[in-house]
């Protein structure tokens, strides 16, 4: 058995199709307390960050296509490397990502954070271009170019 809370505060329970109805209520039982946290955690990130309005996303789309594309310039020069293309989404999951073929992909959403959040984001897909993993050598390109990376991209997460 599995227990899941959606991005929109909903508990899904999976269960196998024969199992006996007390078992299935035993088990969320035992983790209500996680599933308390779970869903207050995504309150609040639903709070803090409310769907946009049609009209919200496609601003957040115009700043994203005026502010991305020079950044991933400035950036791949210091780097070293060179992207096949930028791209913006409306991605909900991710801020964004690096193809196999080198093409950045980039999530409008992310025109709601701070700049130097938005760059540490630039910087990290770049580096995918040279490092196509998150081992250690992807981290310390990271870290060669932008030393506060660190502090910079834990504003993503709070």
């Amino acid at each position: 058995m599995a227990l899941q809370v959606t991005r929109d505060a909903q508990v899904v329970v999976r269960a196998p199709v024969h199992a006996p109805q007390q078992e299935i209520h035993r088990f969320v039982a035992e983790h209500e307390d996680w599933l308390r946290k779970q869903i207050a955690r995504q309150e609040q990130r639903l709070s803090s960050h409310p769907p946009r309005s049609r009209e919200e996303q496609e601003t957040l789309r115009q700043k994203a296509k005026e502010t991305l594309p020079p950044l991933v310039r400035q950036w791949a020069r210091q780097i070293g490397v060179e992207p096949a293309g930028v791209k913006i989404t409306s991605a909900r999951t991710r801020f964004g990502s690096c193809s196999g073929k080198n093409s950045l992909c980039f999530s409008l959403y992310l025109m709601e954070y701070p700049p130097d959040a938005i760059e540490a984001v630039v910087v990290h897909e770049l580096a995918h271009i040279r490092h196509k993993n998150h081992g250690p050598g992807f981290y310390a390109l990271i870290r060669q170019v932008m030393p506060d990376y660190d502090a910079r991209i834990k504003t993503l997460r709070q």
